[in-house]
Formats: C-alpha cells, sequence, structure tokens
C-alpha cells in the first residue's frame, strides 16, 4: 500500500469516530404526543419555530423524536419510559395523558407540557410561579372553558334546554370539565345529556345517542382526541343538524359552528422556547408555568346557514374571526 493511501484511510479512520462522537453529542428532544401527527403538523412546525428562536435548528444542532399513542392513552407510560430510555435531553408532552405519562416515567429528565387543565392539581408542578420539580410548561386553561362554551351556545341558542357534552372516558381531567358544565348549566336553567367516547366508532355511538335525545346543541370537551377527529365530528354535527361548540379554531374550519379557545399557534412556539431555554441549561423548576392569555373566538357562517341559525349581532361583534 502506498504511504499516501495509508495516510488518507488512517485520517478517516480517526475522522469517523470524532464524527459519531460529534453526531452523539445532538441534544435529542423527546416528543411525546397523544393524539395524531396529522392535524398537528403546523403546531409541531411552530415548535420548532419557538425552538429555532431559542438557538436550536432540528438537524444541525438537536434533533428531535416523534411519539404519538394515536388516541391510545394506554400506549403512553411505554412510550415515554422508551424516551427515559433513549436518555433523551427534554421531553416535550403535549396534552394532560402525555404529561402525566411523562411525569410517572421520570423525575430526572426535564418536562414541557402543554396541558388542558390546572398542572398542580394534575400533580405536575408544585405551583405556578415555582413549579419545584422537573416539569414546567404552558397552561392552556382548555379544561377551564367549559361554562364559557356553554354561555355562548346559550346566547346563540336561548330556547335551548337540553345540551350534549361529549368527554373521553380516559381523560384525567374528564370529572373536572364535566363537573363545571354541570355548575355551569344549573345557572342557565340547561340539562347536560353527557356523552363518552374514545374511539371513532363509540364517537359515532354517541352520536346517535345525542339524535336519539333529541339535544338542542353539542359543547365538544377540551381533549386531544377531539381535536384530531375534528373532521369527523364536524361532519356528524352537519348530517344530524346540532349546533356545536369546540376549543380548536380547526372545528370551525374544517365546517363545525363554533370554536373558542387558546391561541394555539402562541402555545406551541413557547413550548418550543422553554425547550430551548433548558436546553442551554436552565431549569424546569425555575421557569414559571405560562397561562395562555390569547383566545380565539371563530365562527363558520355558511354552517350557521345550513343549521338555519341567525347569528345574534351581539355575538358577531366579539368574533375574532368569521369563516365566509
Amino acid at each position: 500500500m502506498k504511504r499516501r493511501e495509508f495516510i488518507t484511510l488512517l485520517g478517516g479512520a480517526v475522522a469517523w469516530p470524532l464524527a459519531a462522537r460529534a453526531q452523539q453529542a445532538m441534544p435529542v428532544v423527546g416528543f411525546l404526543g397523544a393524539g395524531s401527527p396529522g392535524p398537528f403538523v403546523p403546531q409541531t412546525a411552530v415548535f420548532r419555530q419557538g425552538l429555532a428562536e431559542a438557538g436550536y435548528v432540528e438537524g444541525r444542532n438537536v434533533a428531535i423524536e416523534y411519539r404519538w399513542a394515536e388516541g391510545q392513552y394506554d400506549q403512553l407510560p411505554a412510550l415515554a419510559a422508551e424516551f427515559v430510555r433513549r436518555q433523551v435531553a427534554v421531553i416535550v408532552a403535549f396534552s394532560i395523558p402525555a404529561a402525566v405519562a411523562a411525569k410517572a416515567a421520570t423525575t430526572a429528565i426535564p418536562i414541557v407540557f402543554n396541558v388542558a387543565g390546572d398542572p398542580v392539581k394534575l400533580g405536575l408542578v408544585s405551583s405556578l410561579a415555582r413549579p419545584g420539580g422537573n416539569a414546567t410548561g404552558v397552561n392552556s386553561f382548555l379544561a377551564e372553558l367549559g361554562a364559557k362554551h356553554l354561555g355562548l351556545l346559550r346566547e346563540l341558542l336561548p330556547t335551548a334546554t337540553l345540551v350534549g357534552l361529549l368527554v373521553n372516558p380516559t381523560d384525567e381531567n374528564i370529572e373536572g370539565v364535566t363537573k363545571d358544565v354541570v355548575a355551569a348549566a344549573a345557572t342557565l336553567g340547561v340539562q347536560i345529556d353527557i356523552v363518552r367516547a374514545s374511539d371513532s366508532r363509540e364517537i359515532e355511538a354517541a352520536f346517535a345517542t345525542l339524535v336519539r335525545n333529541k339535544v338542542n346543541a353539542l359543547l365538544i370537551g377540551p381533549d386531544v382526541f377531539f381535536s384530531s377527529r375534528r373532521v369527523q365530528l364536524a361532519t356528524l354535527t352537519a348530517r344530524h343538524a346540532i349546533p356545536a361548540v369546540s376549543n380548536v379554531r380547526e372545528f370551525a374550519e374544517v365546517g363545525g359552528l363554533m370554536s373558542y379557545g387558546t391561541d394555539r399557534t402562541e402555545v406551541f412556539r413557547q413550548l418550543g422556547v422553554y425547550t430551548g431555554r433548558i436546553l442551554k441549561d436552565a431549569k424546569p423548576a425555575d421557569l414559571p408555568v405560562m397561562q395562555s392569555t390569547k383566545f380565539q373566538f371563530v365562527i363558520n357562517l355558511p354552517t350557521a346557514r345550513a343549521l338555519g341559525i341567525e347569528i345574534p349581532p351581539t355575538l358577531l361583534a366579539r368574533v375574532d374571526e368569521v369563516i365566509e
């Protein structure tokens, strides 16, 4: 072998381990989602944008691995455990079930969550101002919006006396959501018909029950599975002529009547920013849980016309966006 060839081979042999070590040194973020990836492509893109704002670009100086439970919440503990075995630098947990699974899986790896309910009551943090453990993130307040949703439905349909409430029985926060809606209904003189669904087949069955019971309107509970199934839900509400409100704007975009909820663009951007700060050695215990302050109210006018509903001017005046 010629001396020049030998040096070239030797150089390659030295360079390869160095490259491998550099690749291994790149921090890995584990993104744990309770729903399906397709409906949340815009949100994960915004998450990466926030991460970039903090100085981390996927593929350049950070890697992101995604795990989605596809609505099967019982799969989340195993997915979280996989990230722990993988020794990721940070776990980003999207939704209450994902956050609870991540918190149960590790007390050492930092967790950045987006949850719809009170993270203190859920046992994720000690307090909002001083989380005190390995988790912090954003409370998007969706679980607390049941009374607001019911008020919007009643304002739109003053004669409504029976309103359906669709909840996921596997949701950790189902009791709190149900309690708040039932309490609000009592003050409005409205009865609540609670139906449960945790998969597509059960959603169909729930609507059959709502139609049989002749509900006047429907409140869709704050659950990531329902966000993933928003097209199915919008289709069924149109088919059965049931006015409905959801907490995600995409429900109105795909044909649902109304949505009122957090601006999820800002929520996911902030998740990325917090993740970047933790990658730079900030401690979750020292990062206050952020609380959403920006909400969006959207009405789909073609859907309202199809349902024979005239939107009151007082309600239209408060709308952030009207879908024509």
